[in-house]
């Protein structure tokens, strides 16, 4: 299904899932945000319950989204944005900052932090994004109206401090974070290998990779988990409610894990599968 908001702002889907479920890329809710002054984006909305949001969102060569007074971004959520494909440039327009990020590498900030983002390479961009707390809480479009509005003659794309500093220097500011794959804390989950992307109290993300035939530990989590599949494929076990299913997932597949349902996540293919998981709002379980 697909929805267009273009000429004022209207809150987008909010898909909802009251047990496990498989979400082939195929079928997940789309949806088309933006105006002219701050750009269109396409959304692919995965799940949007009252404690995790989730989609992948994407710009043609060359496009990007700014903002407007109709369409702010700035929210009250901690959000990792995971680069599946394009060259994605995010900027700060408050304070200059300027990321460039790479498939597979991944961003990470905090609430209050203004954003605008650029695809920058010869093919789409397409970002998997982790958002918590959710909209469903008032995090985005109400939160961003009680903000104080940027506007476009204080936006700045770079830091003057910078020129003429050595090899190396950074932005003062630091509101950003990339988080490349060496950058990850690694743990070992049965036969998975998991690298911590971003933690807080509010969400976790984390890769996952699996070789065929191996199997993760069974995991319940203390919150809403999506299992999203970067490349390859898996099986994703799940015990819920005293019954058992298994999802079967390709590439851009993802499954819905709720509180209180266990899983397990099983290689299958040639090769390695990798995925990535988000977990709001504790990846530890609780009670």
């Amino acid at each position: 299904m697909t929805v267009v908001a273009t000429m004022g702002y209207k809150p987008s889907p909010r898909p909802t899932f009251d047990r496990p479920m498989a979400l082939p890329f195929a079928d997940v809710t789309r949806h088309t945000w933006g105006n002219p002054e701050a750009g269109l984006v396409d959304d692919w909305i995965y799940v949007s319950s009252d404690l995790l949001h989730t989609i992948v969102f994407g710009m043609e060569p060359g496009g990007c989204f700014r903002h407007s007074e109709d369409f702010r971004t700035i929210f009250g959520a901690d959000e990792v944005l995971h680069v599946l494909q394009g060259t994605f440039v995010i900027a700060n327009p408050e304070t200059g900052e300027v990321l460039r990020v790479e498939p597979g590498e991944s961003v990470f900030f905090q609430k209050d932090t203004w954003h605008h983002g650029f695809s920058y390479g010869a093919e789409p961009v397409r970002v998997l994004e982790f958002f918590a707390p959710p909209p469903s809480t008032g995090t985005s479009g109400p939160y961003a109206r009680t903000k104080e509005y940027l506007p476009r003659e204080r936006w700045s794309y770079g830091d003057d401090g910078l020129i003429g500093a050595s090899p190396g220097a950074t932005h003062s500011e630091g509101t950003m974070q990339v988080v490349r794959q060496g950058d990850r804390s690694h743990r070992l989950e049965g036969d998975a290998l998991v690298g911590l992307i971003a933690s807080t109290e509010q969400l976790t993300v984390a890769s996952l990779r699996i070789v065929p035939g191996g199997t993760s530990a069974d995991a319940s989590r203390g919150g809403d988990t999506l299992v999203f599949v970067e490349q390859g494929s898996l099986l994703v076990h799940v015990e819920w409610d005293g019954e058992q299913e298994v999802f079967e997932l390709g590439r851009w597949d993802a499954a819905y894990v709720p509180p209180g349902a266990s899983y397990r996540v099983e290689g299958t293919g040639d090769g390695p599968a990798d995925a990535v998981v988000g977990v709001a709002p504790s990846y530890l379980p609780t009670g």
